[in-house]
């Protein structure tokens, strides 16, 4: 028989139910229902206009040996380096520098400076940020290439986004700068949380800067490293704007990513349901990241749910 506190606790579970159904309706609206007609879509034979044609299974078949969209898979495999690895990674040594270091010898002021400096490329709009790295990369009055003249090194000055070996690097380097103050942020916010108490402990004990770092700072944010990892997974496996404002894709190519080629069938191509297929297969790629991404979070630090 049911006791009369499980019964309470049930109802207490029921009644927050009444407040899920808003979220649910604008997650149905605006992503499940879209979702669904792409790939309906997906399986037809479309230029955009008239009555689309049943094609089955012709679109994933094409897209299994399509030379170019391997490719733009390729280069979005280097955009996660440049847009989640390497700014988690740089994010979290410059948090773990400001919190243990700036604050506690030149003040919250200074280390809340330096955070904001670090973060306003996340305030900028990417059309914007992309015109002003556009000028700076310019080839002939770019002012990277100017420095480099002006220091002697006029054999490394180029044409960075219009060189084939170097135009992904270029943008790499574009999201780096743009990406970096998203985890610091985040970093930073969670080591509002750990005992101060930990790294006096630490440092009594002997430990310098980078052995408190490995040992406390680390492995009191997981829980935010994972988060900061996820999304910034996401964020590079659907970039788009960078490289539509930078290079469109190109040259020849070199900098072309799934979400960019999908745009270039749907729109310039007029390909809808080939490229309804590449959003699709993009779309189960990003929500199996994501389940990989929360059963790993799920986990103790020993590997243990």
């Amino acid at each position: 028989m049911t006791s009369a506190p499980s019964r309470e606790a049930r109802r207490e579970r029921l009644a927050y139910l009444p407040y899920l159904v808003p979220g649910l309706v604008l997650f149905t609206g605006v992503i499940g229902v879209p979702f669904l007609m792409n790939v309906g879509t997906s399986f037809t034979e479309w230029s955009g206009v008239g009555t689309p044609e049943w094609a089955g299974l012709a679109n994933y078949r094409e897209l299994a040996g399509d030379a170019e969209f391997w490719s733009s898979f390729r280069n979005n495999a280097l955009v996660i380096v440049a847009m989640a690895i390497a700014p988690t990674a740089i994010g979290l040594v410059l948090a773990a520098l400001l919190t243990d270091l700036v604050d506690r010898h030149f003040g919250p002021r200074a280390a809340s400076f330096l955070r904001a400096c670090v973060y306003l490329p996340q305030v900028l709009p990417m059309v914007i940020a992309g015109v002003v790295w556009s000028w700076l990369l310019n080839p002939d009055s770019g002012a990277v290439n100017e420095v480099l003249r002006a220091l002697g090194l006029d054999a490394l000055a180029r044409d960075w986004l219009g060189d084939p070996g170097t135009a992904l690097w270029a943008v790499m380097a574009v999201m780096v700068w743009v990406q970096i103050g998203f985890p610091l942020v985040v970093f930073m916010s969670g080591l509002q949380r750990v005992d101060p108490s930990l790294y006096e402990a630490a440092e009594i004990d002997g430990a310098g800067w980078w052995r408190r770092f490995r040992h406390v700072t680390v492995p009191q944010i997981r829980p935010e490293i994972f988060v900061v990892l996820l999304w910034t997974t996401i964020a590079s496996l659907k970039v788009f704007a960078p490289i539509y404002v930078l290079t469109k894709g190109g040259p020849g190519g070199a900098t072309n990513v799934p979400s960019y080629y999908s745009y270039q069938n749907f729109f310039d191509k007029t390909e809808v349901g080939y490229g309804s297929a590449i959003t699709t297969v993009l779309t189960l790629i990003i929500v199996a990241l994501t389940v990989v991404f929360l059963r790993l979070q799920g986990r103790g630090p020993e590997g243990e749910r």
